[in-house]
């Protein structure tokens, strides 16, 4: 595996970013076709095993269950320190933001 460094951060990424939008549980979010938590980790498992240490995910897949699937492997199979993360937002509205929401 090939790395680099992302811009003009100290952190070291796998040239290939794992996305993770087809993770996470079929009936929590717009898509049907995502898979379940035991394949979402055979498929990190390998990820990892390859060299890959960029995940790409965002708290609106399935819910979140995206990203709590992927939590739980990396937990799993790696060091904190051994991965990086990408996530995504969405806006808030002022009312959002005033509440803490």
């Amino acid at each position: 595996m090939k790395y680099r460094k992302m811009g003009n951060s100290e952190l070291i990424v796998s040239d290939i970013c794992l996305g993770c939008m087809g993770f996470g549980e079929a009936n929590k979010g717009q898509h049907s076709w995502t898979i379940n938590e035991e394949k979402t980790r055979e498929i990190i498992k390998i990820a990892i095993e390859t060299g890959i240490n960029f995940f790409d995910t965002a708290p609106v897949y399935q819910g979140g269950s995206s990203e709590n699937f992927i939590g739980k492997a990396l937990k799993d199979f790696s060091a904190r320190e051994d991965f990086v993360i990408a996530t995504k937002f969405m806006p808030r509205s002022t009312k959002e933001v005033e509440q803490g929401i």
